[in-house]
């Protein structure tokens, strides 16, 4: 069982109001709810938005429906807010539309204890709104972290950050929404938390807000499969191609099924067998698994007969593969 509670406040009764918050809830929504391949991932989310005085998010709601997140033995339960946060010398608090001085929101230690206790295995807690990076901290001993096993938290920006919103989304959203739609899937279309703040981290710029990561955990467990970049049978053939990580294929012209025309009589003629092994090695190439030896391109490599050999990631998933773990 998946779980995932998703909350967009755009509207406050007594504090500044938002405009991208509940669009950016709906968009994390529409990226969890299924994988790339139509299969239900988070069957159901719970999605709870305030648009306006008739549609709002009360504390006492926001509070409830975070408990009941956590109370269950899921695979995975994810928490997901964006809105308004507030900082003081006690925590770190998410604004509900009721807030009106943000101290009075639910606080980030309540939010905590509800994870820290929850029998869930897996407990993914995603915070766009400011200073949000105090979450599971100490706030006697702020370089202290407090999240059990299980846990893990991503935040769009530092304890002592704002949350930047641009046309209309979160900063930290629209990066997220774009990991978990498949930037940041690895070769076998698994997109982990951890890939997700990498892929955040990279594309923010140093004087940017930063994302905080946090988290125990013994594996990552996987958000959302997305489409591989390269077909998983291909993918497990790295070790009948290469007898090692570190061995080279020695390649010739007739791995090469293209021809100019222009070749002499004395370059061998296109294998049949030999362009099969041949079209799996260029798909490793495209994805960085593979590259040529002492020549620019593949092509060049068979019809110069030089030779191919795996990168330090093709190193890394021939193992992977060496040992079944794909």
């Amino acid at each position: 069982m998946r779980k995932a509670l998703i909350v967009g406040v755009d509207y406050y009764e007594r504090i500044a109001s938002l405009s991208g918050a509940v669009n950016d809830a709906h968009a994390v929504k529409a990226a969890l709810e299924r994988h790339a391949d139509g299969r239900l991932n988070f069957p159901q989310p719970r999605l709870m938005t305030s648009t306006g005085p008739g549609a709002t998010v009360t504390r006492t709601e926001l509070r409830e429906a975070v408990a009941e997140l956590f109370r269950d033995d899921a695979e995975i339960s994810l928490f997901y807010f964006s809105g308004h946060g507030y900082i003081d010398g006690a925590g770190g608090y998410l604004c509900a539309s009721d807030c009106e001085n943000g101290h009075d929101g639910l606080s980030l230690s309540e939010v905590m204890t509800f994870a820290n206790k929850s029998p869930a295995r897996n407990k993914v807690i995603l915070l766009d709104s400011c200073h949000s990076g105090v979450a599971g901290g100490n706030a006697a001993a702020v370089q202290v972290a407090e999240i059990n096993e299980g846990i893990t938290i991503l935040t769009a920006s530092t304890a002592e950050q704002y949350a930047i919103e641009t046309g209309g989304s979160g900063v930290f959203t629209s990066l997220l929404v774009d990991a978990l739609s498949g930037a940041a899937a690895n070769l076998v279309g698994d997109v982990t938390p951890g890939s997700v703040y990498a892929h955040i981290d990279q594309s923010l710029g140093p004087w940017a807000q930063r994302p905080v990561f946090k988290t125990n955990v013994k594996k990552f467990v996987s958000l959302r499969e997305t489409d591989a970049p390269i077909d998983p049978a291909d993918l497990r053939k790295l070790t009948v191609l290469f007898n090692e990580a570190t061995s080279l294929v020695q390649l010739d012209p007739s791995y090469e099924p293209e021809r100019t025309g222009n070749e002499a009589e004395s370059v061998r003629a296109p294998d049949p067998a030999k362009n099969a092994d041949f079209a799996v090695l260029q798909a490793m190439a495209k994805v960085n698994l593979v590259r040529p030896v002492d020549a620019p391109h593949m092509w060049h490599a068979a019809m110069e007969s030089k030779s191919c050999e795996l990168t330090v990631l093709g190193q890394h998933y021939w193992r992977l593969v060496k040992r079944d773990l794909i």
